[in-house]
Order: C-alpha cells, then sequence, then structure tokens
C-alpha cells in the first residue's frame, strides 16, 4: 500500500484516528495519535516531529528534532481501540539531513537483513520480541 492508498483505506473504513507507532532503543513501542484530519498524503514524504530528547537514550535537549516516516505498508486497523484507529509504523530520520537514526531498531533490522542479502547467508530475516512471563508461588503487598 502507498500513500494514496492509506488515503482512501482512511476514508473506507471510516477511520477517526492514526496512530503513529515506533520503537525505542530498549525496545518499548512509542506512539502518538493525531486526528483524521491531520492527515494527509504529504505526511508520508514529510514526516511528523516529534522531541527526541523525551525517548530514553536518544537525543539530547540541543539536538532534539526528530521526524518519523510512516511505512504505508505497516497500515492496520487495530482491533483494541472503541475509536476506529489506523495503526502505522514509521521509520526515524534526521529532519534536517533526512537520513535514517543510527538507534532507530527497525532501521537496525533493515540494515542486517540487508547484510545478510548482500553476503548471501540468507534472504530473509525475521524479528519478534522476546516474550517472557513470570509465575509466582505467593504474592504479597
Amino acid at each position: 500500500m502507498d500513500a494514496k492508498g492509506v488515503m482512501k483505506f482512511i476514508e473506507e473504513k471510516e477511520v477517526k484516528l492514526v496512530d503513529f507507532k515506533f520503537v525505542d532503543l530498549l525496545g518499548v513501542w512509542q506512539h502518538f495519535t493525531i486526528p483524521i484530519g491531520d492527515i494527509s498524503e504529504e505526511v508520508f514524504k514529510e514526516g511528523l516531529g516529534f522531541d527526541g530528547s523525551s525517548i530514553r537514550g536518544w537525543q539530547s535537549i540541543h539536538e532534539s528534532d526528530m521526524l518519523l516516516m510512516p511505512d504505508p505498508a505497516t497500515t492496520i486497523i487495530d482491533p483494541f481501540n472503541e475509536i476506529r484507529t489506523l495503526s502505522i509504523v514509521g521509520n526515524v530520520v534526521d529532519p534536517i539531513t533526512k537520513e535514517k537514526y543510527g538507534r532507530d531498531p527497525r532501521d537496525v533490522a533493515i540494515k542486517a537483513e540487508n547484510y545478510l542479502k548482500t553476503t548471501k547467508l540468507a534472504d530473509t530475516a525475521y524479528f519478534g520480541p522476546e516474550l517472557e512471563f513470570f509465575i509466582f508461588d505467593e504474592i504479597r503487598t
């Protein structure tokens, strides 16, 4: 799906909100939500600004401006929100140079997969969360 396709999808599905997501250095999902009236095809070309200094381990206050470039291929309807919400994952870039941000785990994964392809070790790499859970005999509060 491209930007035009996302806009058509939004109209067809009567989406009210768009939630933009990315993962921080420690693997925690970060996100921000905008009303449907604030999204256009330009968002996919220009990106959405956010404060990188508020993300642990990313930027200092004097270099905090960053851009999230939405990836239209990641577009889904969030099945858990009461209000119809579109979820889109993005890549983090420098707002001036538009270069990919080196601490963006998604970019690191893309680089790793590209490396595997160039070395002919593999065509595909799968990345996923490490799911953990704990079983307690008792809990005291």
